[in-house]
């Protein structure tokens, strides 16, 4: 608003000023507040009325002194507000309870706000400088002071009783009126004049302490008379009426609040009650896949601090019961009379499915939380690590994955073969003996490349695939090695049968053959045999290893006979013909008594193939006692004796022409020498890595970074002890003299 433009002609006097002042505006003001309005089409002033008052109050503050009525305008300012406060708004109020008292204190505090921006806009050129010279309260902020002093503060705590018993009756169902609540709300805000203080320290903090008695009340209601899923659908249904509450009337700064509250007495001080509650906690959730139910409970325990951790446990300890139950039913079986095998799909399909099913749990219920999947990892390592009998559920993870690997085993599809190669994988990766694992996978995926029973190149190598992802570079390079060196033994038999083709009565060779060669470091060590080979055979040798000495002059070749494998043609009376599909060491036997009539005893059978008498014995076994009895035997029982005598079975017949007859391994499924070896090696190489970076370490650390560091398998540390005694010895490492629980690296 400018300053007017005419210039005053005469003195105004303060009575006489202010007379005019009260009767054109204040007067009427206050007869408007208090007859009442439509406050969004009623003017109450128009321009040029409120122009005159505006001028008269400006003419009275630039006076000369001591006519310059300012400070006296300033006073009787606040003396008007207070005297309409005291004289009208507070009698209103006194004698009125509950709603009513709400609904009228709104429409007062609405009508404080008219008036006070009317009597700012009169009186507005004090604000403008005497206001800022003397450093006072602005006429906006002094009338909000004057409300708060004389009907705030009377009336607050009965407002406040008033709006906790409708927002009481709300939760109870009742349909309230929500905007009278918001406004009562903006009352409290409004007098923090630009903070929330007021609001939180006045209303907030009884609101919250009415909320906790209130849920305190209804919660040891529910909870003893509920089921902890009825429960928790109780208690969500309320926080999302707390929260609801909160965007329709509360201030927004109150949500975190009041929900914390809400947390605290309907879940934290019940929550071990809800969870163990017998008949309906969590165990028998977890037992009856009430996914939605445990959807719930983790939704909202996950709102409590440590709120997962005793739900965790619960879900650990479920899974770790079912497992062992599993493992229990083994050693049931094999206690029952079953036979105890490493060839034992059953358990694994069932800790396969085990997995699967709480995976899905972990994933989907509960969110993939990381709480959660710790809890289910420790479970599958507790019982995954449960050996009974006496193979470990390591070779029984690895025979699985050979069975769907190999030919003739599982009836799978591409896609299911990958499907459970990666749930083995993941089962796998609880194992605490890894290289162990890794030794027996090594072993039979050798055999399956070697005899030719691998189904498919690809699943191998995706196979390979996973647990390099798994487990690291390292972990699968032998394995990697072998599957290359048969890859490049494709293009080495191509070029061995370019070399001798047309060459065969040349050289003298009566029968097809060819050569796998093998890099020793990625194969597993195999116990070479010095068998008596037939006289074709050798000259077979003889012609590749000339071959290969040509083209490799600096290699040396060994002959692994126990890995071959040899077709035979096998003419019977009658002339029936049969292909058999053996090994080399069953041919060099089925050529001993190609050209024998008689029987021959065990001690000549050993004598003629040049092989240690256990050997033999397996040999004649899978011959003479297998499926497919093509030498005839003469003893009893089915173990092979010194006193057996062996011969051709000429009544032998079968409706195949091509048979396959499998023989017993001469190897063990691993070398647990070997996987020793390696893991003194792994530890000595961890001890000296760590003592090398930090030069000096106590015994503990020393044991503690090594434990952290091997991941293949874990030592005990008395084993971690044995390997720093040794290191010393040989002047690794020394003891401090003056700590001797302290070792020095020796550089």
């Amino acid at each position: 608003m400018a300053a007017p433009s005419s210039i005053q002609s005469r003195v105004i006097y303060l009575e006489d000023g202010w007379g005019e002042i009260k009767g054109k505006a204040i007067d009427e003001l206050e007869k408007l507040l208090n007859t009442g309005f439509e406050k969004k089409t009623t003017k109450l002033f128009g321009p040029r009325q409120y122009v005159d008052i505006y001028t008269t109050c400006y003419n009275m503050c630039t006076q000369r002194s001591p006519y310059n009525w300012s400070e006296h305008l300033y006073q009787r300012h606040g003396e008007v507000i207070s005297a309409y406060l005291t004289g009208t708004v507070v009698p209103a109020l006194r004698n009125k309870h509950g709603e009513f008292l709400l609904k009228e204190l709104v429409r007062r505090w609405s009508n404080h706000k008219i008036m006070n921006d009317w009597m700012m806009k009169f009186f507005m050129y004090l604000d403008r400088y005497y206001v800022k010279h003397h450093n006072l309260p602005t006429l906006s902020e002094a009338g909000l002071k004057h409300f708060k002093t004389l009907v705030y503060d009377v009336v607050k705590g009965n407002a406040v009783r008033a709006m906790l018993d409708v927002i009481n009756s709300e939760r109870e169902g009742a349909v309230i009126d929500r905007p009278l609540l918001g406004a009562c709300v903006d009352l409290f805000e409004s007098m923090g004049m630009g903070t929330l203080e007021a609001y939180t320290a006045d209303f907030e903090e009884a609101m919250l302490d009415n909320t906790r008695e209130y849920y305190a009340r209804k919660s040891q209601q529910w909870v003893e008379g509920d089921s902890t899923p009825d429960y928790l659908i109780k208690a969500e249904a309320a926080l999302d009426c707390e929260r609801a509450r909160v965007g329709h009337y509360l201030n927004a700064a109150t949500e975190p609040k009041l929900l914390r509250v809400c947390d605290r007495e309907m879940l934290e001080k019940h929550q071990t009650e809800l969870l163990e509650k017998e008949g309906s906690g969590c165990r028998v959730l977890l037992a009856n896949d009430k996914s939605e139910d445990l959807s719930r409970m983790f939704r909202l325990f996950s709102r409590i601090p440590q709120g997962l951790q005793p739900m965790a446990n619960i879900v650990r300890e479920h899974i770790t019961a079912a497992g062992n139950d599993v493992i229990v039913r083994r050693e049931e079986r094999i206690e029952g009379g079953e036979k105890d095998s490493n060839q034992d799909p059953t358990v694994v399909k069932e800790l396969l499915a085990l997995h699967d099913k709480y995976m899905a749990v972990v994933t989907e219920q509960f969110g993939g939380n990381s709480l959660l999947q710790k809890a289910l990892k420790d479970a599958f390592v507790e019982f995954v690590n449960r050996d009974v009998g006496k193979f470990k559920n390591a070779d029984l993870m690895s025979n699985f994955c050979d069975r769907i690997l190999k030919t003739g085993g599982e009836r799978l599809s591409e896609g299911e073969v990958e499907e459970y190669l990666g749930k083995v994988v993941q089962l796998f990766s609880y194992l605490t003996d890894k290289d162990l694992f890794a030794e027996m996978y090594r072993q039979q995926l050798a055999k399956r490349l070697l005899n030719q029973r691998s189904a498919s190149d690809d699943a191998e190598r995706l196979m390979i695939g996973k647990l390099k992802l798994k487990c690291g570079s390292q972990f699968t390079s032998k394995m990697e090695g072998m599957m290359n060196d048969l890859a490049i033994g494709v293009d080495h038999a191509a070029e061995f049968e370019t070399h001798y083709k047309g060459r065969a009565p040349e050289l003298g060779l009566k029968s097809d053959f060819n050569v796998q060669v093998l890099t020793t470091g990625y194969w597993p060590s195999y116990k070479p045999l010095d068998v008596a080979l037939p006289a074709d055979m050798q000259k077979c040798m003889q012609v590749f290893k000339d071959y290969y000495d040509q083209k490799h002059n600096k290699r040396r070749l060994a002959w692994m006979h126990s890995l071959g494998n040899v077709s035979v043609k096998a003419t019977y009376p009658k002339g029936k013909t049969y292909d058999l599909q053996v090994t080399t060491l069953q041919a060099c036997a089925l050529m001993v008594f190609s050209t024998e009539t008689e029987m021959l005893p065990l001690d000549a059978v050993t004598q003629r193939l040049n092989v240690p008498e256990e050997v033999c014995k397996r040999i004649l076994h899978s011959l003479s006692c297998g499926k497919f009895k093509v030498l005839s035997r003469e003893g009893e029982g089915a173990t092979i004796k010194n006193t057996d005598k062996f011969g051709f079975n000429l009544k032998f017949t079968c409706p195949m022409r091509k048979i396959r007859i499998p023989m017993a391994s001469l190897e063990e499924s691993h070398n647990p020498k070997r996987v020793e070896e390696d893991r003194t090696i792994a530890i000595e190489a961890a001890i000296v890595r760590i003592m090398k970076a930090r030069k000096a370490l106590g015994h503990q650390q020393l044991v503690a970074e090594v434990l952290s560091q091997l991941s293949f398998f874990r030592p005990n540390p008395k084993v971690i002890k044995r390997r720093i005694e040794a290191l010393i010895e040989r002047e690794y490492l020394e003891r401090d003299p003056d700590t001797p629980n302290t070792y020095r690296y020796l550089a």
